[in-house]
């Protein structure tokens, strides 16, 4: 049995591909509104943070219509691809099935409505799996990097922060698990630099079949 009591995924780039699939349409879509940005600077500026952060930003940039424009269009597009391509990271189901057998609590805790996480779980047949243990951060007033998020799912879960493992792909994200007083693991086989995880307070890793022998 494993000391990290409970393992607390994040979910977009680390239980399900979307990132791969949306920066590239938002840095695109973005461009043709007027401002010129590059997939990697999408990473950079918003990855782990939640829509609302990020409209917010946008809207400061943009002003409000745009910014709606904006959100319109992604959010199509987005739907589209995810329906043609979208599937769960490589090496999750095991993953999933040895901390299940180990008997090792598991969560979700993003910066993803729960509208969209009931989508993008569903669509990879990874919703049931944690059915009544995800938590998104419309319910905290702060998002990552802010640790509110993270304690609020060990609070639902009954475990102490000291006792959960995060696993997540974001500099933010590593952040806020490091601000909760868990243990951070860092997926460095997503679209940020495994340096930049690992700076940020990570243990990295690049495929998810390392992380069993970590968790178990």
């Amino acid at each position: 049995m494993t000391s990290d009591r409970l393992v607390v995924f994040d979910c977009d780039g680390v239980l399900v591909d979307t990132e791969r699939l949306t920066v590239g349409v938002e840095a695109r879509v973005l461009t043709d509104l007027g401002w010129p940005i590059t997939a990697d600077e999408v990473v950079t500026r918003w990855m782990g943070k939640s829509s609302a952060t990020q409209l917010a930003d946008l809207e400061a940039h943009l002003g409000p219509e745009l910014t709606r424009h904006f959100d319109e269009v992604v959010t199509a597009e987005v739907h589209e691809v995810f329906d043609r391509e979208l599937t769960a990271v490589d090496g999750i189901p095991e993953l999933l099935d040895a901390l299940d057998a180990a008997g090792v609590a598991t969560c979700v805790a993003s910066s993803g409505t729960h509208g969209r996480m009931r989508r993008t779980l569903g669509l990879t047949g990874l919703r049931e799996r944690f059915d009544g243990r995800i938590f998104s951060a419309s319910e905290v007033e702060h998002g990552k990097p802010a640790p509110a998020l993270f304690l609020h799912a060990a609070e639902r879960m009954g475990v102490p922060p000291g006792s959960c493992a995060v696993v997540e792909d974001s500099v933010y994200g590593v952040q806020a698990g490091v601000a909760a007083g868990m243990t951070v693991h860092g997926f460095a086989g997503g679209l940020t630099a495994e340096a930049a995880l690992r700076d940020a307070g990570a243990h990295t890793f690049r495929h998810m079949s390392e992380l069993a022998e970590r968790l178990i």
